[in-house]
C-alpha cells in the first residue's frame, strides 16, 4: 500500500471521527441496534448454525474426494445431474444466507463448476422447505408454492448464466487444473462411506437448528421436542465414524482446514452483521433507515416498489424462518404481494456479510454479477406474480 493511499484511509477516518453524530437520537439506536443484532447473532447463530458449518466445509475440503465432486458439479459432469443436485440442495440443508458460505467455499475449491456451485449456493437458503411451508401457512398457499417453484427456477438459471458469462475464466481453470474436465480419478473411501458421513454431519445440522412451531401438536412440534436427542445421535454417529474410518493425518487434516474456512469467513460475516443492523436495525426495531420508509416504497406493484424489495432484502440479513413474521408485518402495513414475492426470492440467498464473504471467494466481478442476476430476476417474478395475484 502506497503512502499516498495510507494518508487518504487515516484522512477519512480522522474525518469520520471528528464529524461522528453521537448526539443524534437515530444515530444511537442505529448504533444499539447494530450490537444487538451481532449480539444475537453471536448467541443464537454462531455456535449451533456457523460452527457445524465450518467443520462441514473443512471435511468436503478434506475427505470427499475430488472425484466425487467432479462427478456430480465438475465441468465433466452432465449438466442435468449437477444442477439438478445443486437445485434440490436447500431442501435439504435449510441454512440460512450465511451458512451455507463455508460449503459453498468448499465445494467451489474443492473443483466444482462456478455454475453448480452457484445454483447450490442460491438454493441452500432458499429452497427451505421449513420456510416455503411456514410461508404457505402464513402469508397463504399461493405465495408458498410460487416461493418454491420460484427459488428451484432461480438456482438453475443463475447457475447456467453465470457459467454462461465466465465460461473463459472455467476454461482457464481447466487448464490450470483447477476444474478438471476430462477423466474422473478413482475414489478413495466407498461412496456409501462418504455419503452416511456427511449426511450424518448435514442431519446434526439440520436439527440442532430446528425452529418451535407455531402449535405444540404434530410432527414438527414432536420433532422440535426431541431435537436435541436426534442432533446428539447423529453428532456420536460422526464421531463414531471419525475413529473408525479416518486416521490422525485426516483429522487434524480437517481441523485446520476448518479453522481456515473460520478465519476468512467469521470475521466478514460480524461486520456485514453489524452495517446491517446499524442501517435497517432488527425484526421490529429500527436503524439509521426509518421502517415505514419501506413499507411506503414497497406498496402497490409496480417497478420502483418490487426493485427497492429485492434490493432492500438482498442487504438485509434474514435468520432462517425470520423473513415470515416480517414480511407478515410488512403485507399488513401495505406491501404488495408482488414485493413480497421479491423479497423472498432475493431476501433468503443474500445478504450484506453474505456478498462480503463471496466476494472473497468468487472475486468481485462474479460477485457482482451473481448478486446482480438474483436483483433482477427477483424484480421481475414479483412484478409478474403481482399482476396475476
Amino acid at each position: 500500500m502506497s503512502e499516498k493511499r495510507k494518508f487518504v484511509y487515516m484522512l477519512l477516518a480522522f474525518l469520520a471521527a471528528y464529524f461522528l453524530p453521537i448526539h443524534w437520537a437515530r444515530f444511537e439506536t442505529g448504533v444499539f441496534e447494530a450490537l444487538a443484532l451481532v449480539r444475537w447473532y453471536a448467541r443464537e447463530h454462531v455456535l449451533l448454525c456457523l460452527v457445524p458449518a465450518f467443520f462441514i466445509a473443512g471435511a468436503i475440503s478434506v475427505f470427499v474426494s475430488q472425484a466425487s465432486v467432479l462427478k456430480y458439479f465438475g465441468a465433466g459432469a452432465r449438466k442435468v445431474v449437477a444442477y439438478g443436485v445443486a437445485s434440490v440442495s436447500g431442501s435439504i440443508l435449510a441454512v440460512c444466507s450465511c451458512t451455507v458460505l463455508p460449503l459453498f467455499a468448499g465445494i467451489y475449491t474443492r473443483g466444482a463448476g462456478l455454475g453448480p456451485a452457484i445454483a447450490f449456493l442460491y438454493s441452500g437458503p432458499a429452497i427451505n422447505v421449513l420456510a416455503i411451508i411456514l410461508t404457505a401457512r402464513v402469508l397463504g398457499l399461493e405465495l408458498g408454492i410460487a416461493r418454491a417453484v420460484g427459488a428451484i427456477l432461480f438456482s438453475v438459471v443463475i447457475g447456467l448464466l453465470m457459467h454462461f458469462f465466465f465460461l473463459k475464466e472455467e476454461l482457464a481453470r481447466t487448464e490450470k487444473g483447477e476444474l478438471v474436465a476430462g477423466e474422473i480419478p478413482e475414489e478413495e473411501r466407498p461412496l456409501w462411506k462418504d455419503s452416511l458421513y456427511f449426511f450424518s454431519m448435514v442431519a446434526a445440522l439440520v436439527f440442532l437448528n430446528w425452529g418451535a412451531p407455531q402449535t405444540e401438536s404434530g410432527i414438527w412440534a414432536e420433532i422440535y421436542h426431541a431435537k436435541w436427542i436426534i442432533s446428539s445421535f447423529f453428532l456420536l454417529s460422526v464421531a463414531c465414524m471419525l475413529i473408525r474410518w479416518f486416521n490422525r493425518e485426516e483429522l487434524s487434516e480437517w481441523v485446520q482446514e476448518s479453522w481456515g474456512f473460520a478465519k476468512q469467513i467469521l470475521p466478514l460475516l460480524l461486520a456485514g452483521v453489524m452495517a446491517a443492523g446499524l442501517l435497517l436495525g432488527r425484526p421490529g426495531h429500527e436503524g439509521l433507515i426509518p421502517s415505514e420508509w419501506v413499507s411506503t416504497l414497497v406498496g402497490g406493484n409496480s417497478l420502483g416498489a418490487n426493485l427497492f424489495a429485492s434490493v432492500v432484502g438482498a442487504f438485509m440479513y434474514f435468520a432462517t424462518l425470520t423473513e415470515v413474521p416480517i414480511l407478515e408485518g410488512l403485507m399488513g402495513a401495505g406491501m404488495g404481494k408482488g414485493p413480497a414475492l421479491a423479497l423472498l426470492l432475493a431476501g433468503p440467498a443474500l445478504s450484506l456479510p453474505n456478498m462480503l464473504v463471496i466476494n472473497q471467494v468468487i472475486g468481485p466481478k462474479k460477485t457482482f454479477t451473481y448478486c446482480a442476476l438474483v436483483v433482477i430476476m427477483a424484480t421481475v417474478t414479483g412484478i409478474l406474480y403481482g399482476s396475476l395475484f
